[in-house]
């Protein structure tokens, strides 16, 4: 009967504490409601926690004169938090106790070894909203789970048992919390020897949780954050008017410039063309320009020139080949030559236009094929 009591007080004591989830108020706006998710995805790593706690477990068999009996209880969970509301883990427990065995007539101790997968439910955040920083959470779980019952002198009997129960966590800092939880457990009770109506096992353990990987949860950037006003004072509300009426004034004066402008007749200026250079190649010895330098010259004329372009035509000759004389006379038949169908063909004044010979002295480019040539600025 002090196993009970004891139990019972506990119990007491978490209904106590979950009540305290509901003072929370840190995750509400101005208006007082619960600010919740979407949530971003929960990484397969975050979140995850293990823990480990002992205690104190009761007996009772409806069909054993009702006998109530006790014993040490100790259990090693892993787990993960899948949403802020919802979780699971797997448990080891383990626990001694004694029972009133039927037939024949003895008391017996009996060991209980069991693996419980469980479904984690948060109520604090269910129902106040998600607060990484709450300082106690009330969690609910139930699952199945299978164990050894193992009575001093026989066999191990491996029965399928249920088990669901309640924990306060409380958070002692971002990677600690303690708990406590208070756990029922139903089995069958073929090691005793009853006759079938099973056996409750309730259990009272406390201990540490460790939270591995990333903690808590973030809402989704999708979501708008709530912004609480704030009133102005009398001069905060007195220097932004100023500061409006200063800009409907600069904003006046501004419409009166454009419309002074707008009055104002257009003025076009006519820049000198931009001419850009073009390159004309010679066969050795030739002052004249095959059809596909002249059809170079063609596209060139037509697409950067007009009548009012200012060039210079530089005539040159490679220095590998003829001598100076030569090359100075080439120099010149070339620039003249293009220089004239610039004039006659192209429509280009012929005072805008600068002749240059450089014979073979300005021989730039790496081979004499390439120097053979008369460029166009």
């Amino acid at each position: 009967m002090k196993t009970l009591k004891f139990i019972g007080a506990a119990m007491a004591a978490l209904l106590v504490s979950s009540a305290a989830f509901a003072q929370e108020n840190g995750n509400r706006d101005e208006n007082g409601n619960i600010v919740r998710g979407a949530y971003e995805t929960n990484g397969f790593w975050d979140n995850w926690f293990i823990g480990a706690g002992a205690g104190v477990n009761g007996n009772y068999d409806g069909e054993i004169k009702n006998k109530v009996a006790g014993g040490f209880a100790g259990e090693i969970f892993v787990g993960k938090w899948i949403t802020p509301c919802v979780g699971a883990d797997v448990k080891f427990h383990g626990l001694t106790n004694k029972a009133e065995r039927k037939s024949p007539s003895e008391d017996v101790k009996f060991h209980q070894n069991s693996f419980e997968a469980n479904a984690l439910w948060n109520i604090s955040n269910e129902l106040s909203g998600y607060k990484e920083t709450r300082l106690i959470d009330v969690i609910l779980y139930a699952g199945p789970g299978v164990g050894d019952y193992n009575i001093k002198g026989t066999a191990a009997a491996w029965e399928l048992s249920a088990q669901a129960g309640i924990i306060a966590d409380v958070r002692l800092g971002k990677r600690i919390d303690l708990y406590a939880n208070l756990c029922g457990r139903v089995l069958d009770d073929e090691v005793l020897k009853s006759t079938g109506r099973g056996c409750v096992l309730p259990s009272l353990t406390a201990g540490l949780v460790c939270n591995l990987g990333k903690t808590g949860f973030s809402r989704h950037s999708s979501v708008t954050p709530v912004v609480v006003p704030v009133p102005f004072t009398v001069e905060q509300y007195n220097d932004l008017s100023d500061k409006v009426a200063a800009l409907e004034k600069e904003n006046e004066a501004l419409r009166a410039k454009i419309a002074e402008l707008e009055a104002e007749p257009d003025t076009v200026f006519v820049e000198s063309p931009i001419v850009s250079s073009a390159t004309l190649y010679f066969d050795c010895g030739s002052a004249t320009l095959s059809s596909r330098e002249l059809a170079h010259l063609e596209y060139y004329a037509s697409s950067a020139l007009n009548a009012d372009s200012k060039v210079t035509v530089t005539g040159s000759a490679d220095s590998a080949t003829g001598s100076a004389k030569r090359n100075q006379y080439l120099s010149e038949a070339r620039a003249n030559y293009v220089a004239k169908l610039l004039v006659e063909k192209y429509g280009l004044a012929e005072d805008n236009i600068t002749i240059v010979a450089d014979g073979d002295t300005n021989n730039v480019f790496d081979t004499p094929a390439k120097n053979r040539v008369v460029t166009i600025k």
